[in-house]
């Protein structure tokens, strides 16, 4: 198959990196900085299965224009399968972008996004027949442009219902990325979801470690929360939780709806602190770097928008994705919640 990477960061890299080193047709699209710096590098990926490996003389372009025109794309069939691996704010003007490119030879684009909102914005572009949805559960660790730490193998989902899409699963197993393919698109994202919100936007607002979130006696309570109003949006929608690769989101949606949360906090802090290795959750890694924003009004705030599409509201997703959203725009000082996880929890209750 011959692969297009649009966005080579770190689940792109790793994606990308782990199928060219299979033997792929691989070509990865970025901007200039991080194309050149790759240029110079290549894809060196860390995993305690497979060791280190690296792998050069990348196929590299900085436009969509140079993908489609290339000398060694222009010499070869088109893509068969266009990965997108940006982050969701970039969703809209990539597939402007791409949308003229393929109009005339249709890719499957498939998405390896956290969100529920992007599959359909890129079918809004392409048509919904092209799209594929995907989810990645790897822990994956980036020091540096083009170096990939594996720090929690667990592999990848793939919806099942496009014609390539068994094809593209093969590919990506024998790359070595644990690959399981589902039925149901929307059970497969919402229960990413679970995880994606969890312990996030509160470590990022109050600059603390997830297990110390966790461990707060007010910062496990909205955490608890703000899973149960995404489980309420879930049932509400008829969409259900289902198991995701070498992750517990059953078990977890099980004990949230039918148990006291005292009861499993502890497994929380161990499950969750120790599932995503040494790497801080995404808002807070935002954050520290000073970017200018996050993913989290396609995480909380969609689940608080879904609420309302169904009739439910949800209150603490809406109200972290508002308060991480001023931060990020320098309306409200980080300072006044950093260690103040008290005051966070009083604008909650």
């Amino acid at each position: 198959m011959r692969f297009l990477i649009y966005g080579a960061g770190a689940i792109g890299g790793y994606i990308g990196g782990s199928l060219k080193l299979a033997g792929e047709d691989v070509t990865f699209l970025d901007r200039p900085e991080p194309v050149e710096m790759l240029r110079q590098r290549g894809i060196t990926i860390h995993d305690a299965k497979y060791g280190t490996r690296n792998t050069k003389n990348l196929q590299l372009v900085t436009s969509i224009e140079e993908a489609f025109t290339s000398k060694d794309v222009s010499a070869k069939r088109l893509y068969d399968c266009i990965i997108v691996a940006m982050k969701s704010f970039d969703t809209e003007g990539a597939m402007r972008n791409l949308q003229s490119a393929i109009s005339q030879q249709p890719s499957a684009i498939l998405s390896f996004q956290n969100g529920i909102e992007n599959e359909p914005t890129i079918a809004s572009f392409i048509g919904k027949e092209n799209v594929i949805a995907g989810t990645v559960l790897t822990a994956i660790g980036v020091p540096q442009f083009g170096e990939i730490i594996v720090e929690k193998n667990r592999g990848v989902g793939v919806w099942s219902g496009h014609i390539l899409s068994k094809q593209i699963a093969r590919a990506l197993t024998h790359a070595g990325i644990h690959t399981q393919l589902y039925r149901n698109a929307d059970a497969m994202k919402w229960s990413k979801m679970l995880t994606n919100i969890m312990a996030n936007a509160t470590a990022a607002i109050c600059d603390m470690p997830t297990s110390k979130v966790l461990g707060h006696a007010g910062l496990y309570q909205i955490e608890i929360g703000a899973l149960k109003e995404t489980l309420a949006v879930m049932k509400a929608k008829n969409i259900p939780v289902v198991g995701l690769p070498r992750t517990q989101t059953t078990t977890l949606a099980f004990a949230i709806r039918n148990l006291p949360p005292s009861l499993y906090q502890p497994i929380l802090i161990r499950m969750v602190g120790g599932g995503r290795g040494d790497k801080l959750p995404s808002f807070h890694l935002d954050l520290k770097a000073g970017r200018p924003k996050t993913e989290v009004s396609y995480l909380n705030g969609a689940i608080a928008r879904h609420a309302e599409h169904v009739g439910l509201s949800a209150p603490i997703n809406q109200k972290l994705s508002e308060i991480l959203e001023a931060i990020v725009a320098g309306k409200v000082s980080w300072d006044e919640y950093r260690n103040r996880p008290e005051k966070l929890v009083r604008e909650l209750k």
